[in-house]
């Protein structure tokens, strides 16, 4: 299963990305309830978003993002039919990397 879910709308030359990435972004100070022991860190550190090779957004993140964190933001410069893409990377060299067209 993919963990990234995005929608790209323009309107009046102002494009909107809303992004929604499942991860747990565990900070490593929970306890797990069964064992009592503290869950390791697991969380995105960086999140890069491109338009046309041009990255129009970078984002470095720490423990303190919430579990499944969700993303929105708004540029210029896009045209409908054009195609944004998105990676995260996080603290266990785990990543991720998904495409949407702009409607």
């Amino acid at each position: 299963m993919a963990s990234i879910k995005m929608r790209a709308k323009i309107t009046d030359g102002v494009t909107t990305l809303k992004v929604l990435i499942s991860h747990p972004m565990d900070t490593g100070l929970q306890k797990d309830k069964k064992t009592g022991k503290k869950i390791p860190a697991h969380f995105i550190q960086e999140v890069v978003c491109k338009h046309k090779d041009t990255t129009i957004m970078t984002a470095n993140w720490g423990p303190a993002i919430s579990k499944n964190p969700y993303l929105s933001f708004n540029f210029k410069g896009a045209a409908a039919g054009d195609t944004i893409n998105l990676s995260w990377v996080d603290n266990k060299g785990e990543k991720d990397s998904s495409d949407v067209v702009i409607k």
